[in-house]
């Protein structure tokens, strides 16, 4: 699975996903900090990753309205405020996990919420 991680986390997360062979960007990377989220979900539905973000209100409204839109949307993972925003490495780890559990991309449209 791809990844793409918004701007509310740190782009050394993308950094250590990296050194595990997991394709993964960041919004710091790519230039899109302080980009419209909606503009967040159109790139990565372009480059169909999966939009990894602390920001789930915004991105649950969001995949609801796009999905009545018919714009292709390649899922979210929403990471939860008991994973420290400050640790990156345990944030990194819970991605890994998850990826691990879950090979294939998040569905169209699809929601998940990482554990902590």
């Amino acid at each position: 699975m791809k990844y793409y991680l918004d701007e509310d986390l740190s782009p050394k997360i993308a950094e250590i996903l990296r050194k595990h062979s997991i394709d993964a960007v960041s919004a710091h990377e790519t230039g899109m900090v302080q980009a419209e989220d909606r503009e967040h979900l159109k790139l990565v539905a372009s480059e169909k990753r999966c939009l990894v973000t602390r920001n789930r209100n915004d991105f649950i409204r969001l995949t609801v309205q796009f999905f009545h839109e018919h714009r292709s949307h390649s899922g979210v993972l929403i990471i939860p405020h008991t994973l420290p925003d400050d640790n990156f490495s345990l944030i990194a780890r819970a991605i890994l996990k998850y990826d691990s559990k879950h090979s294939h991309d998040v569905k169209s449209y699809g929601i998940d919420f990482l554990k902590s």
